[in-house]
């Protein structure tokens, strides 16, 4: 496994992957955001300990945060991707960042990062997300509630 110069191909593949999906999160269009996760996808997060199948992920993860925060954006310059020998095999981290509500509507920094584990079928294929994993950075509130005023 090598961490990837970050002009290589294969990098810039899977920025733009994670570029793609930044854009679906903000518009909160899941359907396209689907389209970049393969359907046996297995998740855990905030919301469920474990999450099996592209629709639970959607509906137990996706559907509870995505509308509740703004300005959600992967900071590419902190990814770090290591890749199987023959390119089909991706594990990536990356930090991201975006803004949480309280209760009351009052916006916090609501930081954290992302594990994301990607395949694809060859070398001209488009990279499937297999596994997603987000947390919160530390002293981060649990939960924001969409900013309603």
């Amino acid at each position: 496994m090598y961490k990837l110069n970050t002009n290589n191909k294969d990098h810039i593949s899977i920025k733009f992957w994670y570029l793609e999906w930044e854009k679906y999160v903000q518009n909160k269009n899941y359907s396209s955001a689907m389209k970049l996760f393969e359907n046996d996808v297995v998740s855990f997060g905030t919301w469920m300990d474990i999450v099996q199948g592209l629709d639970q992920l959607k509906l137990n993860q996706w559907k509870n945060i995505w509308p509740t925060i703004s300005n959600f954006k992967f900071l590419t310059d902190t990814l770090f991707i290591q890749l199987s020998p023959d390119k089909l095999f991706a594990n990536s981290i990356i930090i991201w960042d975006s803004i949480g509500y309280k209760n009351d509507g009052i916006s916090f920094e609501r930081t954290g990062r992302a594990t994301v584990t990607l395949k694809r079928d060859n070398l001209n294929s488009n990279w499937k997300g297999i596994h997603t994993h987000f947390s919160l950075n530390r002293g981060v509130p649990q939960q924001s509630f969409g900013n309603f005023k």
